[in-house]
């Protein structure tokens, strides 16, 4: 491997000359520096970032965690927070903790062994072990897409309450009075809070003969989608309106009922969660409640980059709370009465 001193040795210069060529070009005079960046190009000479940074004592590099890069919502949560980073000139990796706790576990051990700057979080659970284990080595984190009652650390998220409120409304609204909800695994929060959400909607508006139908998947993708829409449609009597904790359970949900022939909207409206690309683009396009996924990674970022800039002035955390909104498109435009 090409060293600092090889690159020295065949340009003539020192090894202090070298580093300013690398790292502060403007105080190295124009042909010094040509020379040098010649002999860089000609070895292939690669600055060991790791050694530098320890030797400053600090990272350039943050970390994002999230649940499931199989998610475009996450996706676009990471493109936010990179664009955070980048403006200031930090790094930004990505790694997917696949909704299981002991790769969650794994992942934050590897990041506090390395000594990020910081790490970006949607954990699976945040009273698990892991976590607690990962608290202890003292790198700061901000929680994205999960809201922390306590003052331990910032968060950044959306009102999911409010969400799951919003989508019942609607369906209600409507004219359903049998509604199915599919939700995903009851440890994560974010499903939590859209049960209620929904179950508070219904409460709020009592009608005889209206009911709820709730049926948790383990995975929150379009197979289980599938899988869940194949129970809803076995039902009876059906419901006639189907409300997914994210839009690839409701992909999957709507696969399944085109599959079996059943007409949507006209025999059932589905209503999905986050709004991704897809949502839009479906065969029917899907209602679905919309997260500002990339302002939540670029907010978080940049609460991060806050707490880690090293100011004299303590840092006080913040715990920012976005409202999603409800994007009505064909999957539920057809009027039950």
């Amino acid at each position: 491997m090409v060293g600092i001193k090889d690159v020295a040795t065949m340009a003539g210069v020192s090894i202090g000359t070298v580093s300013n060529v690398v790292n502060r070009p403007h105080v190295v005079s124009v042909a010094t520096r040509t020379r040098v960046q010649s002999v860089i190009e000609e070895l292939g000479y690669v600055r060991d970032e790791s050694a530098r940074q320890l030797r400053a004592g600090h990272s350039r590099t943050l970390a994002l965690l999230v649940l499931d890069l199989g998610n475009p919502f996450f996706v676009d949560i990471a493109r936010g927070a990179e664009q955070a980073a980048h403006d200031e000139g930090l790094n930004m990796i990505t790694c997917n903790s696949g909704q299981r706790t002991d790769r969650e576990a794994s992942y934050l051990s590897m990041l506090a062994e390395h000594r990020v700057r910081g790490v970006l979080l949607s954990p699976v659970d945040t009273a698990g072990g892991s976590l607690s284990a990962f608290r202890r080595s003292g790198i700061p984190f901000v929680f994205v897409d999960r809201t922390v009652p306590t003052s331990e650390a910032c968060s950044v998220s959306v009102d999911d309450v409010v969400g799951g409120t919003l989508a019942a409304n609607h369906l209600l609204e409507t004219g359903h009075q049998a509604i199915a909800f599919v939700n995903g695994p009851a440890l994560l929060a974010q499903c939590r809070d859209r049960e209620q959400g929904v179950r508070a909607a219904l409460a709020a508006a009592p009608a005889p003969g209206r009911r709820l139908s709730v049926l948790e998947v383990s995975g929150l993708d379009v197979a289980s989608g599938r899988d869940a829409g194949a129970r809803i449609l076995g039902i009876s009597p059906r419901p006639t309106a189907v409300f997914c904790a994210n839009d690839l359970l409701a992909l999957g949900v709507l696969q399944a009922m085109v599959a079996a022939g059943v007409r949507v909207p006209g025999e059932m409206a589905i209503v999905g969660y986050d709004d991704i690309e897809f949502a839009a683009a479906a065969a029917v396009p899907l209602t679905s409640v919309r997260q500002p996924a990339a302002k939540l990674g670029q907010t978080a970022a940049e609460l991060l980059i806050a707490e880690t800039a090293g100011h004299d002035e303590p840092h006080v955390h913040e715990n920012v709370v976005y409202r999603p909104e409800l994007v009505v498109r064909d999957s539920t435009r057809v009027h039950h009465r």
